[in-house]
């Protein structure tokens, strides 16, 4: 190339977006990239609550099962909205869309049911708690988040509240400092989506903590369970039965989520 013509190359290189280094010499350009995939490399838990075969099972979800020092039923039905919209489904599409998300900003992503069917139920509470840790052939999950929703019937009962395990050796003791971040992180995703925190619980901030949740107790992993919201008030059912209404939902859920891993 003629000199004349490689030094009018060399001043329009930075008009033209590109790097005067990799044009020139072959070598990448030093400039920090923004990778497409935020979440490469990161395991996440989603656990849809319940299942909406559950009812017709009662023999199998009333057994007895590990929770912590104690035991408890394997499941239960969930709640449901007056109008008959189930907590398992409820759960179960938002769960899906949050995977689905997390997916695409490059996560792992591991549900602990696969259905929302009437002729399947569970799993038990007991695997749910131990789904995502470690174990000999792969290393433990970096959060498991538990969906589900509430029936509250307390006069003016609304709101979300985030749940996490307390500080309860042997069994949480690891797991409650990186929970309650974890908590706050959804909490602070879900408000940013312009949801309101619970009127009807202790505390009233919307982060709750009790040691008698199976889910919670047993895992190994930084663990919170999400109630959506209350679904016994029709406001909050509407936005529940909704797409756009559980796309909000799923949209803070992530924003949570990315907020902890960050």
């Amino acid at each position: 190339m003629p000199r004349r013509a490689a030094v009018v190359l060399l001043l329009l290189l930075p008009l033209l977006g590109v790097s005067e280094d990799l044009a020139v010499a072959g070598t990448p350009d030093p400039r920090p990239q923004v990778s497409a995939e935020p979440l490469a490399g990161r395991v996440v838990v989603i656990d849809p609550g319940h299942q909406l075969g559950n009812h017709n099972f009662p023999r199998r979800i009333n057994r007895p099962v590990p929770a912590g020092g104690f035991t408890k039923p394997c499941n239960t039905t969930g709640t449901a909205t007056d109008g008959g919209y189930p907590e398992a489904t409820l759960a179960w599409q938002v769960s899906r869309l949050v995977a689905a998300r997390l997916r695409e900003l490059g996560a792992t992503v591991h549900l602990t049911r696969q259905s929302n069917r009437q002729d399947r139920w569970g799993p038990c509470v007991d695997e749910r708690g131990r789904a995502g840790n470690a174990t000999s052939s792969r290393p433990g999950a970096d959060l498991k988040l538990s969906v589900h929703a509430d029936g509250s019937y307390a006069a003016g009962a609304r709101g979300f509240h985030v749940i996490a395990p307390p500080d309860r050796a042997p069994w949480t003791a690891d797991i409650h400092r990186p929970s309650m971040r974890l908590a706050s992180s959804v909490k602070a995703g879900l408000q940013s989506r312009r949801f309101g925190v619970a009127t009807y619980t202790a505390g009233g901030d919307g982060i709750d903590v009790r040691s008698d949740l199976a889910t919670l107790n047993l895992s190994d992993v930084p663990t919170v369970m999400v109630e959506l919201g209350n679904m016994r008030r029709a406001s909050e059912a509407r936005v529940m039965t909704s797409p756009a209404g559980r796309a909000r939902y799923a949209h803070g859920l992530v924003s949570g989520v990315r907020r902890f891993l960050s």
